[in-house]
């Protein structure tokens, strides 16, 4: 009886000290959601390449930076005292402060026409590069891009049918 009676202390003792085993267990999470402003953007000004001259018998480029900067290659001329309205395109982005977005430009070139006759404007490239961030909520976006002539392109105001797209969101 003594045995028993020492078998039977030790055990309560063991369960005492020994950890709860639990079938359930509970802990608690808050959920929480932020809210931020929409990204926008606005077109401030229209891409005008300005006055171009093309000899007849070779085309070239006008490659249009975002800064504005015009620059030539082949039979095309840039007048210098008749150089016409030279803009990059410009927008306004505004969304949270801080914020990084990426930008993404026309992929196919744009189609530009005077009458029955027709250019194309490709190589769209802007400032920022690829990614911009919004400090103060704000930023100015430029895009330029490549004016294609041909020989001979007869004189006129082209213009595009449909404005050309440039699509900005949050990273």
């Amino acid at each position: 009886m003594k045995k028993l009676s020492i078998i039977a202390f030790v055990s309560l003792a063991l369960m005492a000290v020994s950890p709860r085993i639990s079938a359930q267990e509970t802990a608690s999470a808050t959920a929480t959601a932020t809210i931020v402003t929409p990204i926008s953007i606005v077109k401030d000004v229209d891409m005008n390449f300005g006055n171009v001259a093309v000899q007849s018998t070779a085309g070239g480029t006008v490659v249009l930076t975002p800064a504005g900067v015009r620059s030539r290659t082949g039979g095309v001329t840039l007048p210098s005292t008749a150089t016409g309205t030279v803009t990059a395109a410009s927008f306004t982005v505004t969304g949270t402060g801080s914020y990084s977005y990426s930008i993404t430009l026309p992929s196919t070139a744009l189609t530009i026409t005077s009458g029955s006759n027709t250019m194309t404007v490709t190589n769209f490239v802007s400032n920022p590069t690829g990614v911009g961030t919004l400090t103060a909520g704000t930023q100015t976006l430029t895009v330029g891009a490549t004016l294609n002539v041909s020989a001979a392109q007869a004189a006129g105001t082209y213009v595009s049918g449909t404005p050309f797209d440039v699509t900005v969101n949050y990273n």
